[in-house]
């Protein structure tokens, strides 16, 4: 069978640990993934830190994508109630039943674009006051690492992007396959807990 096609939107402020989240974990599942990245415009991005990056792809790759991950990027007042535009119109290149995750703040980008309306979801808790005022729409539960709605997924913040990932694994793979990812990248299979 072909690996899973899994494209990583990286956003203009993207956060650097967490853009390599999935080609960490994924990757690291025996060639069951193929993990590619992209940019809204085919362009090199801007992080949060004090360095640009350049992904492989622009957002052509998007309607190949079996799963899109949306990692963190900075937001601003204005950016979190109304994101770039080309932001939204590269979410519009998904194919119909196309896993949808993100990380942190990648959970605005997906609720402004309305693919949270009426669902469960979460982002960093710091962020969760914000959220809720933008998207009332949204059940926003901030105590929890991630969660799973089988076609969208939301994370928390940093680290809860390792536990969706491994998530992800675990669902498509089972428990064997998601365990030794985990031992490759020295890190425990589950997280018991929320974000407190």
């Amino acid at each position: 069978m072909p690996a899973h096609k899994v494209v990583v939107l990286a956003l203009d402020g993207v956060y650097p640990f967490e853009l390599g989240i999935p080609h960490r974990v994924l990757g690291s599942a025996g060639g069951r993934y193929e993990v590619l990245s992209a940019s809204m415009d085919g362009q090199p991005v801007r992080t949060d830190a004090d360095l640009t990056v350049a992904p492989g792809h622009g957002p052509e790759v998007l309607a190949e994508a079996d799963t899109l991950v949306i990692p963190p990027y900075t937001l601003s007042p204005a950016s979190a109630a109304a994101p770039d535009p080309r932001a939204v119109a590269a979410l519009s290149r998904v194919r119909p039943g196309t896993r949808l995750v993100s990380i942190c703040t990648g959970a605005f980008l997906l609720a402004a674009a309305g693919l949270l309306d009426g669902r469960r979801a979460t982002t960093h808790w710091a962020l969760a006051d914000c959220f809720r005022e933008l998207f009332p729409q949204v059940e926003l539960d901030a105590g929890v690492l991630f969660v799973d709605h089988g076609d969208v997924l939301t994370s928390a913040g940093a680290a809860s992007g390792v536990d969706v990932c491994l998530h992800l694994v675990r669902q498509d793979h089972g428990s064997e396959v998601a365990n030794q990812v985990a031992r490759l990248c020295v890190m425990p299979p589950y997280r018991d807990g929320g974000q407190a």
